[in-house]
């Protein structure tokens, strides 16, 4: 899979490529494939970060201070990736990485799919991420949440609107989250 101006390759597609496991190590100690995770390797000594947890974790979607700040909301650098998977999906054990649950069955509402420094990676829309910062208003330091929301009003006539209300309605929260939206953003 190309990720920019070098490749990562899944320990499936090193075994098409060498065969067996003794010629990946053989090709790893000759300097021609590096390991850069549990089943990620590349072709460069380079490691992305962002490309390699996409491809660990293909399944999660960016969320709450990672989408926020890929969005341009925020210039608040995010010290871990924030991800979100399906509520079945085991706990993510990567110190790299916040997860969290989706337990309405709503993983799929408003995912869209991103370039962020030559990767490609899920993330929910805008209109979905202000949904999602009113739902977890009280959980974020109110000066963070009020940079967001600030930053949400300068770009409201970007936003598809219709699109905020669905999403409202489907996720937990409706009548916060319509009050607030009336308030605070419109």
């Amino acid at each position: 899979m190309k990720e920019g101006a070098f490749m990562l390759f899944s320990y499936e597609e090193c075994k098409e490529k060498y065969h067996t496991d003794y010629a990946i190590r053989k090709a790893v100690l000759a300097g021609n494939l590096i390991k850069i995770s549990r089943g990620i390797y590349s072709d460069t000594g380079k490691e992305y970060d962002l490309s390699v947890i996409r491809r660990l974790y293909p399944y999660a979607v960016f969320t709450m201070n990672s989408a926020f700040y890929y969005h341009g909301l925020t210039d608040t650098i995010p010290n871990k990736y924030y991800l979100i998977t399906d509520k079945d999906s085991t706990k993510i054990r990567d110190s790299r990485v916040v997860q969290y649950f989706d337990n309405s069955d709503s993983l799929g509402f408003g995912t869209e799919e991103i370039e962020i420094d030559g990767s490609f990676v899920k993330i929910f829309s805008r209109e979905r991420m202000l949904v999602e910062l009113i739902r977890y208003k009280k959980k974020m330091p109110f000066d963070y949440y009020k940079e967001i929301i600030g930053n949400y009003r300068k770009l409201l006539y970007l936003l598809d609107i219709q699109a905020v209300e669905e999403y409202a309605e489907k996720l937990p929260k409706t009548k916060l989250v319509m009050e607030t939206l009336q308030m605070e953003v419109f």
